[in-house]
C-alpha cells in the first residue's frame, strides 16, 4: 500500500497560544504518537494535549469548534490505529480529575479517564458485582462506555446510570444511560462529536470472595489466551453472532483459514490469537491495513462471512472510520495504480 504523505503546517501561532493556555501549557507540538499508543503505531501529531478538568475539554473543544483543523481525544488508545503519516491537528488526551473513581454503597461516580481494570478490581473489593467482565479490558472507562465494551457477550452500558459528556460546542451536560443507545458495541456517543467526560454506573451488592476469585480467574485466563508481549490493540475484528455459530469466533476462523503468524513488515497475525495483530518492530499503519484486508477477503472467501473490525484508523485528516474501511480503501487505491 502507498503510504498518504502528511502535509505539513505548523499550526497558527495563535491556535498554538491558545492551547498553552487553556491547558496551564499540557501541550506539545509535532509530538510522535508511536510512543504515546499501544499499538506503537503513528506518525507525529501537530499539537497533543492534556485535559485535567472536565471545564478544560469544554475550552478545547469551544476553541477548535469552527476551526479546520481536525480534533480527536484519546483514553489509552486500545481501539485506534494511528496513521503511520501522522495527524494534522490537535490530539487531546483526558487525564487528571478525570483519572479519580468514589464509591459511594453501590453506586459508582468516575471520571472518562479512569483506568477500567482498576474501576473493576476496585469495585470487587467493595463487595460490588456487576463490573466483573470488563477487570482485562486495557482501557478507560469512556472508551469503554463508547464503545458499549465488554467480555462474555455483555457491555458495560447495562451498568451505565448516567454519562457526563461536553458537546461540540462545549456546552457540559448529562445523559442518562436509557437514551445512550447501547447496543451490542454501540452507543450514541459514536456518532457525534461529544466527549465523554465522566459516568455513574450502579451495580449490586455481592460475595466479594466469590467476585474476586472470578475476576482472578478473568486475568488468568486473558494471560493464557491473548498476546501480551508486543504491542496491539487487542481484538482486530468483531465477533457476529451469526457467523460464531456457524464458523466460531473470528480468531477461530483466521487460525483455519492458515493466516496465523502471516507477517507484513513489522506487523503480524498473533502465533497466540489470531484476531491480534502485533506490532514486531517497526510496524506502519499500512503493514496492519494490508493484514487487516488480506485476512478479512480471505475470511471472507472460504466461510462465506464478512468480518467488521472493532479497531478504528485514524486518517491524517482527522477521519476516523473502522479499519476494514480505509484497509478497503488503500487496497483498491493500490490496484488502481498498479493498473495505470
Amino acid at each position: 500500500m502507498t503510504m498518504p504523505e502528511l502535509r505539513q503546517s505548523a499550526l497558527r501561532p495563535e491556535l498554538r497560544l491558545a492551547l498553552a493556555e487553556i491547558t496551564a501549557g499540557s501541550v506539545r507540538f509535532d509530538e510522535p504518537l508511536d510512543a504515546l499508543t499501544r499499538w506503537r503505531i503513528g506518525g507525529p501529531a501537530a499539537a497533543y494535549v492534556v485535559a485535567h478538568t472536565s471545564g478544560e475539554v469544554a475550552a478545547v473543544l469551544s476553541l477548535m469548534r469552527d476551526r479546520t483543523e481536525p480534533l480527536i481525544i484519546i483514553g489509552e488508545t486500545s481501539n485506534l490505529l494511528f496513521d503511520s503519516a501522522g495527524f494534522s491537528g490537535v490530539v487531546l488526551r483526558l487525564g487528571g480529575e478525570m483519572r479519580d473513581f468514589t464509591i459511594s454503597g453501590t453506586t459508582i461516580t468516575a471520571g472518562a479517564a479512569t483506568s477500567v481494570p482498576d474501576l473493576a478490581s476496585a469495585a470487587g473489593a467493595a463487595g460490588l458485582t456487576g463490573v466483573e467482565h470488563v477487570v482485562g479490558i486495557p482501557g478507560t472507562l469512556g472508551g469503554l462506555i463508547a464503545m458499549n465494551g465488554g467480555t462474555q457477550r455483555r457491555g458495560i452500558g447495562e451498568n451505565v446510570t448516567t454519562v457526563s459528556i461536553v458537546d461540540s460546542a462545549g456546552r457540559e451536560r448529562t445523559i442518562e444511560g436509557r437514551d445512550a443507545g447501547f447496543a451490542y458495541r454501540r452507543s450514541i456517543f459514536q456518532d457525534d462529536d461529544s466527549v465523554i467526560v465522566g459516568a455513574t454506573l450502579q451495580l449490586e451488592r455481592g460475595d466479594r470472595e466469590l467476585i474476586e476469585n472470578e475476576m482472578a480467574s478473568i486475568r488468568a485466563e486473558r494471560a493464557r489466551k491473548f498476546p501480551s508481549d508486543e504491542p496491539n490493540c487487542g481484538s482486530t475484528f468483531l465477533s457476529d453472532p451469526k457467523m460464531y455459530a456457524v464458523v466460531g469466533p473470528p480468531g477461530r476462523a483466521i487460525e483455519e483459514a492458515g493466516l496465523k503468524g502471516l507477517r507484513h513488515g513489522g506487523a503480524v497475525v498473533s502465533t497466540q490469537h489470531a484476531n491480534f495483530i502485533n506490532n514486531i518492530g517497526g510496524a506502519t499503519s499500512d503493514d496492519v491495513l494490508w493484514l487487516i484486508e488480506t485476512v478479512r477477503t480471505t475470511v471472507e472467501r472460504k466461510t462465506g462471512f464478512d468480518m467488521p473490525c472493532e479497531v478504528r484508523h485514524v486518517g491524517v485528516d482527522g477521519r476516523v472510520r473502522p479499519a476494514h474501511i480505509s484497509a478497503a480503501e488503500r487496497w483498491a487505491e493500490d490496484k488502481r495504480e498498479e493498473s495505470n
